[in-house]
C-alpha cells in the first residue's frame, strides 16, 4: 500500500488550486500525473479542450487548474453545469439579457459567455444540451459574437472553452442526439480524466488531503486515517469516484465520535458494489472490450478517449488477447 504523505505541503504530489479551493492529489506515477502534464501540455494553446470521464473524477478540477496553468489565467474561470439549467432559461444563461427582455427581466445581467471575456468558458455536462442550445453554442464558437436576449447588438466575446461530458458524444452525434458538427468544434483536444478505480494508489494521498480540507471546513479535529481502513479503501470499486470518497470522509469525520470506523463505511460502500478480485488482465480485457464496443470497434476513437495513442492501444489489445477484433 502507498504510504500516505505526512503532510500536504509543497514535498508531496498535490496541487491545491487558489482558485478552486479543491486539492489535485496523486501518487508518483499515477496516470493521473500523466494527464495532468497533457494539461499542462495543452494549456499553452487556446485551443478547445474536450474532458471525457464518468461523474465525480474531478473533470472541473481539471479544467480549473488547466485555466490557471494557461496565459488566461489572470482573467475569469466562469463554470456552467448544463443539465442544472432548464432548457427554456438556457440561452439567458449563457447570452444574458436586456432589462425588460421578458417578465421579470428587472435589470440588464451579463451571461456566461460575456462573464468569461479574456478567460476561460466550463460547460460541464455538456451532452445534456437541447438540440437547440447546441446550435446557439454552434455559432457563437463560429463567430465569437453573441446578442444577449432583448437586443440585436453583436457583442464580439474572447474566450477559451472547456467542455466535459460523461456520455459518448461521438455515439450521439451518429444517432442524431448531438450535432456533429458541434461535436468536431468540440473535440479538438480530447483528454480522459480517469476513473478512481483505475488509481488506487492515489487513494491514501487523496484521504488525507480531503480529510485536512473537510476538518478545516467543519472546524472539527482531525480523526486518524488508520491503516487497516485505507487498506479496505483500496478494494472498494468507487462508482462515485473521488466525489464519493469525499463524501465518504466528511461522514466517517461526522460519526467517527460514535464509534464508526473508516473501514465500517467502506464495507456498507461495498455491499452496494464490490470490487471483483479477478484477475487484473480479464478485467482489462473486459474494460477494453466495451470501449471497443461503445466505439463500434474504432480503434483510434476508443484510443481519443483514453488519450492514448492508436498504437498504443493496440498494444494493450495484444496484452489482453483482443487482437482478432476487426479493426475500423
Amino acid at each position: 500500500m502507498t504510504r500516505p504523505p505526512n503532510d500536504i505541503g509543497p514535498g508531496s504530489r498535490i496541487y491545491h488550486s487558489a482558485v478552486a479551493q479543491n486539492p489535485i492529489l496523486y501518487s508518483p506515477g499515477s496516470p493521473f500525473a500523466q494527464l495532468l502534464q497533457h494539461l499542462r501540455a495543452v494549456a499553452r494553446l487556446d485551443s478547445t479542450v474536450l474532458l471525457l470521464g464518468e461523474s465525480g473524477t474531478g473533470k472541473e478540477v481539471c479544467a480549473r487548474h488547466l485555466h490557471e496553468s494557461s496565459q488566461r489565467r489572470s482573467g475569469p474561470f466562469v463554470a456552467l453545469n448544463c443539465a442544472a439549467i432548464p432548457p427554456s432559461l438556457l440561452e439567458s444563461e449563457l447570452f444574458g439579457h436586456e432589462k425588460g427582455a421578458f417578465t421579470g427581466a428587472h435589470i440588464q445581467r451579463l451571461g456566461r459567455f460575456e462573464q468569461a471575456q479574456g478567460g476561460t468558458l466550463f460547460l460541464d455536462e455538456v451532452g445534456e444540451l437541447s438540440m437547440t442550445a447546441q446550435a446557439s453554442i454552434l455559432r457563437v464558437l463560429q463567430e465569437r459574437r453573441i446578442c444577449r436576449v432583448g437586443s440585436g447588438e453583436e457583442i464580439p466575446v474572447d474566450f477559451r472553452l472547456v467542455a466535459a461530458t460523461n456520455r459518448d458524444l461521438w455515439a450521439m452525434s451518429q444517432d442524431g442526439s448531438f450535432r456533429q458538427d458541434l461535436y468536431f468544434r468540440l473535440h479538438v483536444v480530447s483528454l480522459r480524466v480517469p476513473p478512481l478505480r483505475e488509481r488506487l494508489d492515489d487513494i491514501p494521498y487523496l484521504a488525507k488531503g480531503l480529510l485536512t480540507l473537510v476538518c478545516a471546513r467543519l472546524r472539527e479535529p482531525s480523526p486518524r486515517l488508520d491503516p487497516v481502513g485505507l487498506q479496505e479503501m483500496l478494494r472498494y470499486d468507487w462508482p462515485g469516484n473521488v466525489r464519493e470518497l469525499e463524501n465518504m470522509i466528511e461522514r466517517y469525520v461526522a460519526l467517527h465520535p460514535m464509534g464508526i470506523s473508516l473501514k465500517d463505511l467502506v464495507e456498507e460502500g461495498r455491499h452496494r458494489r464490490a470490487r471483483p478480485l479477478s484477475d487484473p488482465l480479464a478485467r482489462e480485457k473486459q474494460e477494453l472490450s466495451e470501449l471497443l464496443q461503445r466505439h463500434g470497434g474504432h480503434r483510434s476513437r476508443a484510443a481519443d478517449e483514453l488519450g492514448i495513442s492508436r498504437r498504443a492501444l493496440t498494444y494493450r489489445l495484444q496484452r489482453v488477447g483482443l487482437t482478432r477484433l476487426r479493426d475500423k
